[in-house]
């Protein structure tokens, strides 16, 4: 009987579930649109009912495309967008609020308060820059302004759980309260050298411990799920940026993956010992497997593929996201432009939220193809950035870039990207590496790969990219590219 491991992917616009086989080939895929809200200028929220219905629906589907009995189902690994935050009732399972998804900035001027209170006590512990974007404040907001809240909390009447958190409480029909290590750090709630919940940040921000979920490891059966007509063990837990260091077998320090959605996050595995930052990355747990922890450093760039989709959608420049390819390759260069998309600030290095999308080189020949090929540089020199700090803080080299996330299909970008940064740059035939890591740690705790060795053996590399770009004409272009920074910083500067 042929097995397969099932793996939750929840994201932020998407429920997906993936099947995978023991060659870690992709069998089956069911996926639904999910909806997020804005009703406020800054807010982020979805429905937590949806996304939990959404979830158990892709599922099933999943199942049915290949018509499996649950016997036929290894293990489950569950992989979410990180820190949105859901607060539910214990006895009835309904979310008190709306979800407060992570993208929310309604809790920014209490992040600002706090960091100005403990902000260098909160970094030391859970290895996060205090900010509106990690739960913590999302979680106080809720026991704020829901009436009763905080009280029932008290009680032990609520819940607080992350995506993870709530997907297993609802698999388990309400057996199992749980988390992992990797989406307890980015709660700002969890310290990640102690290996707990903090009893300190919790009173500062008067949040209940009874309402927090254990914390159990990233690869090991934490609970099953009896709602597919058998037993399945769940057994896999990770946020999507770890699930896709794990997914990209980064398993080694130094090793590195860069994945490229609307956003960039980059992660460099750092080993069993965390790495404080000195240039404004994050320090989180990258996994916790037998209860042994391995870290990682993680930059995050604001503005990647979205910089594409405002060519096509607001600018009107190209008709698809994959014409900016062919745009760019009708020009040698950018002709000397370079585009900041500083849209909604800068992040890291720069942590800047006043800074602006900013445009310089601009001359009378310049033409959209110019354009077009300056913003797909953009996401070459921001990752170049976060690389090159990132290397600074862990005093480890690069050797190779492995890459995911949409915008790694465009060819132009990671031949680019490669000479930028000048180490190869490693895409794998099957993209869906966050997927694929949730599936990994699953089957390792089943037994179903029996190591780390085998499960490398599974990846099937598509293409690398190798850096042809002489030194000087890559060191022209950096130069260049952090004269156009610094206008972009001075225009925030100016605007504060």
């Amino acid at each position: 009987m042929k097995q397969y491991i099932m793996a939750v992917d929840a994201g932020t616009t998407s429920a997906r579930c993936i099947l995978f086989d023991r060659q870690g080939k992709l069998c089956a895929v069911a996926q639904r649109e999910l909806h997020p809200c804005y009703p406020h200028e800054g807010w982020v929220e979805q429905d937590a009912m949806e996304i939990w219905t959404a979830q158990l629906g892709v599922c099933r589907e999943a199942m049915e495309q290949l018509q499996l009995k649950p016997e036929q189902v290894a293990a489950i690994g569950i992989t979410n967008q990180r820190e949105t935050t859901i607060v539910w009732d214990r006895k009835t399972g309904k979310p008190v609020a709306p979800a407060i998804v992570w993208q929310c900035r309604r809790t920014a001027a209490d992040a600002e308060a706090l960091r100005a209170r403990m902000g260098k006590q909160l970094q030391e512990k859970t290895g996060l820059i205090v900010d509106a974007y990690f739960s913590a404040t999302k979680l106080r907001w809720i026991l704020q302004q829901i009436p009763d809240a905080r009280r029932r909390a008290q009680q032990g009447e609520l819940l607080f759980g992350t995506v993870d958190s709530w997907l297993i409480w609802n698999l388990t029909e309400g057996r199992c309260h749980v988390t992992d290590a990797t989406n307890a750090a980015r709660t700002m709630l969890f310290d990640i050298h102690a290996r707990r919940w903090d009893e300190d940040i919790l009173r500062e921000l008067d949040i209940p411990d009874r309402m927090l979920p254990q914390v159990v490891s990233s690869s090991g059966i934490v609970g099953e799920t009896t709602l597919f007509g058998g037993s399945i063990p769940i057994d896999g837990i990770a946020g999507d940026q770890q699930a896709a260091l794990f997914g990209q077998t980064c398993f080694q320090p130094g090793d590195a993956k860069n994945t490229y959605g609307t956003g960039c996050f980059m992660l460099m595995n750092t080993g069993s010992q965390p790495v404080k930052s000195e240039n404004g990355l994050l320090t989180t747990i990258a996994w916790d497997i037998d209860g042994e922890l391995t870290y990682a450093l993680e930059g995050s760039v604001f503005v990647a593929g979205a910089a594409i989709q405002w060519l096509r959608d607001e600018l009107g420049l190209i008709q698809s996201a994959a014409d900016s390819e062919a745009f760019a390759r009708q020009v040698s260069d950018t002709g000397g432009v370079y585009l900041v998309p500083a849209f909604t600030g800068l992040g890291a290095p720069y942590w800047d939220p006043y800074a602006r999308g900013t445009m310089v080189g601009i001359t009378r020949g310049t033409t959209k193809e110019h354009i077009v090929r300056a913003a797909l540089e953009s996401l070459a020199y921001q990752t170049a950035d976060v690389l090159h700090v990132m290397e600074q803080d862990a005093g480890l080299c690069l050797r190779s870039l492995k890459v995911d996330g949409g915008a790694c299909a465009n060819d132009f970008l990671m031949e680019f990207q490669s000479d930028i940064i000048g180490v190869p740059v490693e895409r794998p035939a099957c993209v869906e590496t966050t997927a694929m890591g949730a599936a990994y740690l699953a089957g390792l705790a089943v037994g179903y790969w029996a190591d780390r060795e085998e499960i490398r053996k599974t990846i099937v590399p598509d293409r690398t990219f190798a850096p042809q770009m002489e030194a000087l004409r890559r060191e022209k272009l950096l130069q260049g590219w952090k004269r156009a920074v610094q206008r972009s910083l001075a225009w925030a500067a100016e605007d504060k």
